[in-house]
């Protein structure tokens, strides 16, 4: 019998893949933004300001990652985010409860995500020249 932290990360993608399907119907005119799929995908566990307290992030633990830890975020490469987004945190060795995104998203909509979830890091992060 599953466990109650995964009957709920099952609960918590299901309402997220879900709502996603609406993407699909805007049309290439509309199309939305970073900030927009944002709101769609990552807020409800990592929050409106990516501090990790969406309100899913109750029900999990680990809970999701605050993306404002410059410190932290800053160290990241954008190719271990985009594993991430695309493929799910297990996919760098992190918590297993986030899904990827890769079957919704296509490369350029999750590194634009990826920049904007790199706006969000205090102190701002600055890439290698």
């Amino acid at each position: 019998m599953a466990g109650k932290a995964t009957v709920r990360v099952i609960l918590l993608t299901a309402l997220v893949v879900s709502s996603a399907g609406a993407w699909t119907a805007v049309p290439a005119a509309a199309e939305l933004k970073a900030p927009e799929k944002f709101t769609t995908f990552c807020v409800p566990c990592h929050g409106p300001a990516g501090e990790g307290n969406g309100p899913a992030a109750a029900a999990l633990n680990p809970k999701p990652r605050n993306f404002t830890g410059g410190k932290y975020m800053n160290a990241r490469t954008d190719a271990q985010l985009i594993n991430v987004i695309k493929n799910g945190s297990a996919s760098e060795k992190f918590s297993p409860q986030m899904i990827g995104f890769g079957n919704i998203l296509n490369d350029m909509e999750i590194k634009d995500i990826v920049a904007y979830v790199r706006s969000l890091a205090v102190p701002k992060y600055q890439p290698e020249k």
